[in-house]
């Protein structure tokens, strides 16, 4: 009979790394149609049978924290916000032993009506993806005129307790590739943590190129036009975002740049799609089905196995420098990032 020391192994792969981080889609739904992301009529929707349930969610984040070490759970989509279930799933996970820090990433839309129900229900902090703060800007890259709702957003998750508020922006070639510096001093005016993020190939429609990408040395060098930056004297370890301090201090700005510096090497994330499968990587070409498992009754014990062999096959890096690299035949409003 298997110990109960081998039911509570952490999920490991072959090159050492260990996930601890958990990001967990709970939709591919999305109330924007952000250009990098999907195209303006929308995508095919997974079918709700497919999905899910707040139930199956929460069995699989209990294994995970449970039995395989995760210690760090992030919500993601689409937008984890459009899900009616959102805030019991939140709940559920708190009550957890040991409990997980909490996190969610998200569009902002609707944040100012549930913040605080959020926050009273264990979350601990959120992301909010925000590319611009000019109105027409915002228009061009998500279709949609809601920045003064994102903005509301922001504030009643601050409001709420939600801090560090972090900002995630994408900055796009002919749309708000000059305007990093000006949203830097937004943020700093907010007291909100900005981090950039170089757009990546999971974008619906293929279109994603190297060459015309805004790269980490750009956004550096249209930083520094403004801000003296210097490396902070903190640890990275596994953050994706390699920090610097801001004309000195206290305050940060980010660069995640998963394309020209790739950190493949301290990842310590795992992927949960809306439909139960497994991906060891954000770019990965293949999946582990998790429902299939939960559906036909397997156990816990049973799952957990599933999952650590999932994470063995995990690959040294994203490869997208490779020759051979092809973009995941899913979007990144199905993956959840």
């Amino acid at each position: 009979m298997e110990t109960a020391i081998h039911d509570t192994m952490p999920l490991s792969d072959r090159f050492g790394r260990v996930a601890t981080d958990l990001r967990v889609s709970l939709t591919d739904r999305c109330n924007l149609r952000c250009s990098y992301c999907m195209p303006a009529e929308g995508l095919n929707w997974m079918p709700t049978p497919e999905v899910l349930t707040d139930d199956e969610v929460v069995r699989l984040i209990t294994i995970a924290v449970t039995r395989l070490g995760v210690d760090q759970i992030r919500f993601t989509g689409g937008e984890p916000l459009i899900r009616r279930g959102f805030t019991d799933i939140v709940a559920r996970t708190a009550r957890l032993r040991p409990r997980p820090r909490i996190a969610v990433t998200t569009n902002g839309l609707g944040l100012d009506k549930v913040a605080s129900g959020l926050a009273r229900a264990g979350l601990d902090r959120v992301n909010v993806s925000l590319d611009t703060v000019r109105r027409e800007t915002f228009l061009a890259i998500t279709r949609r005129d809601r920045l003064d709702d994102v903005l509301t957003g922001l504030a009643a998750a601050a409001e709420a307790g939600l801090t560090p508020v972090k900002i995630n922006a994408v900055l796009l070639r002919g749309h708000n590739e000059d305007q990093a510096p000006e949203l830097l001093r937004w943020c700093l005016s907010h007291g909100y943590d900005l981090r950039f993020i170089e757009q990546m190939p999971l974008d619906a429609q293929h279109g994603w190129s190297r060459d015309t990408m805004v790269t980490a040395h750009e956004i550096f060098t249209s930083l520094e036009r403004e801000f003296e930056l210097t490396e902070n004297p903190e640890e990275r370890g596994s953050a994706p975002a390699e920090l610097f301090l801001v004309d000195g201090g206290p305050a940060t700005v980010g660069v995640i740049a998963s394309v020209t510096r790739p950190f493949c090497g301290d990842c310590d994330r795992v992927r949960l799609t809306a439909d139960g499968q497994i991906r060891n990587c954000l770019f990965a070409r293949e999946e582990s089905d998790l429902r299939q498992a939960l559906r036909s009754g397997a156990s816990d014990v049973e799952i957990a196995r599933r999952w650590r062999a999932a994470m063995w096959t995990k690959r040294p890096g994203h490869g997208i420098d490779d020759e051979s690299f092809l973009q995941p035949v899913r979007p990144m409003s199905a993956i959840g990032g």
